[in-house]
């Protein structure tokens, strides 16, 4: 997870074009030739496409754009330390 990319996404994609480019992602990871390097690289992609995702969701509920991106931070950081 980085923030910085989180960010990038949020401010540069809609939606929709993070859907689709997540529905691609694990289409790709479900492809029997993946290596493990492919894997590594596309699910560190796909948690940032979901933070976007969430970002612009939690914004859309009335949450400032640097509280949506604390709140996944902090998210992730929780289910990390369990």
């Amino acid at each position: 997870m980085k923030l910085p990319v989180i960010r990038q996404f949020y401010q540069n994609q809609t939606p929709e074009n993070l859907e689709k480019t997540l529905e691609v992602l694990e289409s790709f990871t479900e492809f029997r030739g993946t290596t493990e390097e492919d894997l590594n690289v596309a699910g560190e992609l796909i948690t940032n496409i979901c933070g976007a995702l969430e970002v612009h969701a939690n914004v859309q509920n009335g949450m400032s754009e640097k509280d949506a991106l604390n709140s996944f931070a902090q998210k992730v950081l929780g289910s990390i330390d369990k």
